[in-house]
């Protein structure tokens, strides 16, 4: 009999179903009538992970390159051989409001999550972020990336 065995946590794969939900519902707000904005940096590293089921990292390489083609979506990577950043600190989510000075930072972990929303804090991030966006690839060169992952991966 094999057994499967993953980098997981107990813990976490029990909540996967629930996680894999919520993160779909998280992602509807790009495509709705009025979407919300969303600019991500991803890391190289990420888009050449493997999977144990076929076709997964293809799928969701394809996903990303037709979210990119979106008004609303801005997609960059930050390739592995990038001199040393912030984002090696960690992952967070900026939330910006167009039209109040309420931003706020969002970091995930294992077991909980925290919402930063001092402004002086805040200012770190949004200073981290520009910096991580200056140091990542272009979009256009981020979707030629992306696309040319993808071909060498199937």
């Amino acid at each position: 009999m094999a057994v499967r065995v993953t980098a997981m946590s107990e813990a976490f794969e029990a909540r996967v179903d629930a996680l894999v939900e919520v993160r779909l519902a998280r992602q509807a707000v790009l495509t709705r009538e009025e979407p919300l904005v969303l600019w991500a940096i991803i890391a190289e590293h990420a888009l050449r992970s493997t999977s144990e089921t076929p076709g997964v990292m293809d799928e969701q390489l394809w996903r990303l390159l037709a979210m990119g083609k979106r008004a609303n979506v801005n997609i960059q990577v930050l390739r592995s051989d990038a001199p040393p950043h912030v984002g090696q600190t960690g992952t967070f989510s900026l939330l910006g409001f167009q039209h109040a000075d309420l931003d706020v930072v969002h970091t995930e972990a294992l077991t909980s999550a925290l919402y930063v929303e001092e402004r002086d804090k805040v200012a770190t991030y949004r200073d981290a972020w520009q910096r991580l966006t200056s140091a990542a690839l272009s979009v256009e060169a981020s979707a030629e990336l992306i696309t040319e992952i993808r071909k060498t991966s199937t």
